[in-house]
């Protein structure tokens, strides 16, 4: 149902002239004010209303794939963008432990009805500061896709910086994750 609703975002933004994709250029990245990453890959950004507060970047196109970097999350601000006529938001709290943090990025992605089994949780650094990694695996209600995702993150000055990878299990997972695992390891979050 994410996936449905993105695209139909997009393609309703496309449509009306008002999304945009972007090639993300190789290289050192600063994602929002405190953010940076390097990029050795073919990413693209997707730029459209109703996407945020997540900069979506993605390497197959949407909705097969998606990486979802959260940089500067306030506490108390919400993680998803709420669709017209919908009050369900899933707020970020600064004090929140990284298995309150996995639940509440499970909660968001499994909103529609989809089902999804946390695989692994351990501590990792992320962006120079102590942080979280998980691993999960997802099927997808509207089509019963099995997805996997990876997420690492970290709260830094009571904000959230977060990535979140998502793609098919079997094709495109394997392909990127990689590449994402590189893009994690490099993130430093400027104090």
């Amino acid at each position: 149902m994410i996936a449905r609703r993105l695209s139909a975002a997009i393609l309703l933004a496309v449509l009306a002239g008002c999304a945009s994709i972007a090639k993300v250029e190789t290289g050192p990245r600063t994602i929002g004010e405190r953010l940076t990453v390097q990029i050795d890959g073919p990413w693209n950004q997707v730029n459209a209303p109703g996407l945020g507060p997540a900069i979506i970047w993605t390497m197959e196109g949407l909705p097969v794939d998606q990486l979802m970097i959260y940089t500067g999350v306030r506490d108390g601000a919400a993680i998803n963008a709420t669709p017209r006529g919908s009050t369900k938001s899933f707020n970020f709290r600064a004090t929140m432990e990284p298995e309150e943090i996995e639940a509440m990025f499970e909660a968001m992605l499994t909103q529609d009805g989809s089902s999804m089994k946390l695989t692994k949780l351990e501590p990792a650094p992320f962006g120079g500061q102590r942080g979280y990694r998980f691993e999960f695996d997802l099927v997808r209600k509207k089509d019963n896709v099995h997805i996997a995702g990876i997420a690492y993150g970290a709260i830094s000055k009571r904000e959230l910086f977060a990535i979140v990878y998502v793609a098919p299990r079997l094709t495109f997972f394997p392909r990127h994750v990689a590449s994402v695992v590189k893009i994690a390891e490099s993130a430093r979050i400027k104090e």
